[in-house]
């Protein structure tokens, strides 16, 4: 099983996750059909705001000291609710890394940084992600999760409590 480390990545660090963002951009054109930029790049027109909003949170995952992925968490309340709703807005791990565990440990520990109400989405094309989602989830909450549509997006939502302390710490 692949040791790792999930750090929170501070802005001199922004450099290495808009490139991580570009790869995961690549790879996600098979469901979106996005192109380049003028510059022949994929850009997250979002990304600055992970160091500027106090609702976001941007994490790199590193598996023997060399970057293997990262994590986008973004912290929401409806007005008048006093618990908040996190969600993971990116969610990449390199595929030299896959099929190893990684990625599930890695939304573990995620999962358990942030216990309370959780949204996983996945675009409707996404099916790999889905299949993904659903059984971590599944497996992280002892199948306590409900899967749902929303108005506000097009494709399946997983939404659970994680109590925090349920998964791989390391």
């Amino acid at each position: 099983m692949l040791d790792f480390l999930l750090i929170p990545a501070p802005l001199e660090l922004k450099p290495v996750l808009q490139n991580l963002m570009h790869l995961y951009l690549y790879d996600f054109t098979e469901y979106t059909g996005e192109d380049v930029d003028e510059q022949g790049r994929f850009i997250d027109e979002h990304l600055d705001l992970y160091w500027i909003e106090p609702t976001r949170y941007p994490f790199l995952v590193l598996v023997a000291g060399k970057y293997a992925g990262f994590v986008l968490v973004r912290v929401s309340s409806a007005p008048g609710d006093t618990h908040p709703t996190h969600s993971i807005a990116e969610f990449f791990i390199l595929k030299k890394y896959r099929r190893q565990k990684l990625g599930q440990r890695v939304a573990w520990q995620i999962f358990d940084r942030f216990p309370g109400r959780w949204l996983v989405e996945e675009v409707p094309e996404n099916l790999p992600a889905q299949r993904f989602w659903r059984k971590l989830i599944g497996e992280y909450t002892g199948g306590k999760f409900q899967e749902t549509q929303r108005p506000d997006w097009n494709g399946p939502v997983q939404e659970f409590e994680a109590p925090g302390g349920q998964g791989v710490t390391t």
